[in-house]
């Protein structure tokens, strides 16, 4: 009996069906994944980063919760695909005017002060970003002043 049930679960496994392929990522899922690799870097993805991430989707993008927590978990599992986060500040250095990408800049700096704890593995991808997006770091100072008012 147990041969069988094992053979229906193989059978059930490969039957499955596939998750959605994910979006191309635009400059708006970038940004969001940007968002959530900063949350993630310092190893405590937590509750009060989830929901800065969630409000500023919705302030952005003009989402409503449900939409925004959406556009996160989709930013999720891109950020997970791709292992660098020049690839997602590249999207948005291409796509966008220099003002919004120093307001890029400033939804990161609003994510890594949102704990209250500023991590040096938030300030490198922090960093990071700043460089792909073209930015110098007097650009990255002025939008951690702006964040940090906010």
């Amino acid at each position: 009996m147990e041969a069988k049930a094992l053979l229906n679960r193989l059978i059930h496994a490969f039957s499955a069906p596939k998750p959605e392929p994910l979006p191309e990522p635009d400059e708006k899922l970038a940004l969001g994944a940007l968002m959530v690799r900063v949350a993630m870097s310092d190893h405590d993805y937590r509750v009060d980063e989830i929901s800065r991430i969630d409000r500023l989707l919705s302030r952005l993008y003009g989402l409503n919760p449900v939409e925004a927590a959406k556009m996160r978990a989709t930013s999720e599992k891109l950020e997970k695909q791709a292992p660098e986060t020049d690839r997602f500040a590249d999207i948005i250095r291409e796509t966008v005017s220099f003002e919004a990408r120093v307001d890029a800049l400033e939804v990161l700096w609003e994510i890594v002060l949102a704990d209250g704890d500023i991590d040096e593995a938030e300030l490198k991808v922090i960093d990071d970003a700043r460089a792909a997006l073209g930015l110098s770091e007097e650009d990255s100072a002025r939008a951690r002043e702006t964040a940090f008012l906010s």
